[in-house]
């Protein structure tokens, strides 16, 4: 019996379907006109209250003083994965080139100091060069490197408009229950705290850099998996970086729903005279039943969840993949920065495990958007946000029942955090297991898809009867075929042994 041919799907006119009907197509298309109007609307709300929103910001670095230099050239750093060596020695010439020249303007005219424009320029560069000078795959992979460099940029003004809104929009901040339900947990800010003030200046110094440094950390881990980019032409299917960014974006939202400011803010000195008492870290503050606390118009509401605490947890388990010394940093960030954020009364307790189940919900979602939703997968992602949601549900209406029985609730907050990892640690094994193993090999004589068949019989096309006859037999025995990531594959008809995706 034989085997039916698997006939190229066609569109009404005969012909295979417009690139810009592919799925793939349609769905990059939809997120960038997606997060195009978020931008436009959150710019929109920032000029109702004042001050300019993410895109302004970011426009005027093209001309005017930058107001970070290391995040542009970090977000170089990025773009420059999809260039060679010779290409990244000359876009970093470039950039110091007209940073050189932008200094010398300003001292001139005694205008504000600062320098990143020319990374900047050369980012915009290389977008330029794939839209005039490139095509197909290699155009997608530049502007696939200029979105990545760009979004590094633009998440961190997102993030600033929005920490700027939640002190805006939220007179009120709930610290007051979250302290409460802190007791639960023995209050480790107050603890740390403490801990701190007697090993300073040492452990303070440390830490600063550590928690100051953690997006350094995260730009090496990122770049580090991004290395092989500029030689094999696609980006790996997942990485840092979009866990990153993503986190980014949707956390501040929660910082809309659950305003809170911190202990050194609501209870130490760094709130001034909106603190409700100079208590931290000195002395507990009393359990009795909490109110909303009215708050100055400054001070960000950037606390649940903690985000740095989710950062450095998505830091640390990209960095499993890496060398033992990458192993170690990332161990080390992401010990740090939970000693910081306590320390340092940026946080409560109760925010860092809100903010560390976040972390393992977003990852565990960004990796199956790129390898594939499975039955694991979907129940992480659901187990994960009910935990996230009881979480912040129980810290608003159970938080005296939390501080009256601490032997029940402090537990039980343990409990259905370690839940939450320990099905994450099942899940991501599993799927790198079963990555590992590779594909299931092919059935002899099986036919290869339609998409690489027509490609590989226009690549073949041949000039005269005989290489026909020599193209078709080699066609007919073919039984395995390239892989083909995001920006591209090999797709010639020989390869039987494909590179799989990084994780």
């Amino acid at each position: 019996m034989t085997e039916p041919t698997r006939i190229p799907p066609r569109d009404d006119r005969g012909t295979q379907p417009a690139p810009w009907r592919r799925p793939r197509v349609v769905l990059w298309t939809a997120a960038g006109v997606a997060t195009l109007g978020f931008l436009v609307a959150l710019e929109i709300v920032a000029r109702g209250y004042g001050f300019s929103g993410p895109i302004t910001e970011q426009s005027r670095e093209v001309i005017f003083a930058p107001e970070s230099g290391p995040l542009l050239y970090g977000g170089l750093a990025l773009t420059m994965v999809v260039l060679t060596w010779r290409q990244r020695l000359i876009a970093l010439g470039t950039a110091a080139g007209v940073d050189v020249a932008f200094f010398l303007v300003r001292w001139a005219l005694d205008a504000d100091m600062n320098f990143g424009n020319g990374a900047l320029w050369v980012v915009l560069g290389v977008a330029v060069l794939g839209l005039t000078r490139r095509t197909g795959r290699e155009r997608t992979l530049l502007l696939k490197g200029t979105g990545l460099g760009l979004l590094l940029v633009a998440g961190h003004k997102t993030g600033d408009t929005w920490l700027l809104i939640t002190s805006k929009t939220r007179a009120t901040v709930l610290d007051a229950y979250v302290a409460a339900a802190d007791h639960a947990l023995a209050d480790p800010s107050w603890l740390a705290g403490r801990f701190l003030n007697a090993t300073a200046p040492v452990s303070t110094g440390i830490l600063h850099v550590v928690y100051g440094q953690l997006p350094l950390a995260a730009a090496l881990v990122g770049l580090y998996q991004l290395r092989r980019v500029a030689v094999e032409r696609r980006f790996p299917a997942h990485h840092l970086v979009r866990t990153f960014l993503v986190i980014g974006l949707f956390g501040p939202a929660i910082y809309m729903i659950f305003p809170v400011v911190g202990p050194v803010f609501a209870y130490g000195t760094d709130g001034g005279a909106w603190a409700t008492a100079n208590l931290w870290p000195d002395i507990l503050p009393p359990v009795t039943d909490p109110q909303p606390i009215p708050f100055d118009g400054i001070t960000p509401r950037n606390c649940m969840p903690s985000l740095h605490t989710a950062w450095a947890v998505t830091l640390f388990v990209h960095s499993r993949d890496g060398s033992r010394a990458m192993r170690w940093a990332g161990t080390f960030w992401l010990v740090g920065t939970l000693t910081a954020t306590l320390g340092f009364g940026y946080h409560y307790g109760a925010d860092l495990l809100a903010g560390v189940v976040f972390a393992l919900t977003i990852e565990t979602a960004m990796r199956c958007s790129a390898h594939g939703w499975d039955r694991a997968g979907v129940r992480l992602v659901t187990l994960g946000t009910a935990v996230f949601a009881a979480l912040l549900a129980s810290y608003r209406w159970l938080p005296t029942e939390m501080a009256a029985r601490p032997w029940l609730f402090g537990p039980l907050l343990l409990l259905v955090t370690g839940a939450v990892i320990y099905a994450y640690l099942r899940t991501a094994r599993a799927a790198r297991t079963a990555r590992d193993r590779g594909p299931e090999p092919e059935v002899p004589g099986q036919r290869p898809a339609p998409e690489e068949s027509v490609e590989r019989a226009d690549s073949a096309e041949p000039a005269d009867p005989a290489g026909a006859a020599e193209a078709g037999a080699a066609l007919a025995a073919t039984t395995g075929t390239g892989t083909t990531g995001e920006a591209g594959g090999s797709g010639e008809s020989g390869a039987t042994d494909a590179k799989p995706e990084l994780v």
